[in-house]
């Protein structure tokens, strides 16, 4: 399945253990991983077309739960959307191996991303 423009498409589960997390999701759900490194393990979709979230040792966990991907079309133009919306910008948008992403709180103080794959 396609990307869509503005919706919800990956979660990032931070673990402070990434050898254990993984473990324990293989063990209680079956899921299945693709290696990034030290770091982060992509999570399978269960189709095997892609991925639907990761296993991330580089944030860190917390009671908040994971972090929600939205899926952008045009990147910079949905960090300029966020800022004009009241969104604050608390990680600028970088590149990663898919492509390039940017991280953001909302009013209230939730904290979300945004990806693209240029």
């Amino acid at each position: 399945m396609s990307p869509v423009h503005h919706t919800i498409d990956y979660i990032e589960i931070s673990t402070d253990d990434l050898a254990a997390a993984r473990a324990f999701y293989e063990r209680a759900f079956g899921w299945q991983f693709n290696d990034y490194g030290p770091d982060y393990a992509g999570i399978r979709a269960p189709s095997g077309d892609g991925e639907v979230g990761g296993l991330s040792a580089t944030g860190t966990p917390s009671p908040g739960g994971p972090l929600v991907l939205l899926y952008s079309d045009d990147l910079d133009a949905t960090v300029t959307a966020v800022q004009e919306a009241g969104g604050t910008v608390t990680a600028p948008p970088y590149e990663f191996p898919g492509g390039r992403r940017f991280e953001f709180s909302d009013p209230g103080g939730t904290v979300l991303g945004v990806w693209a794959t240029r």
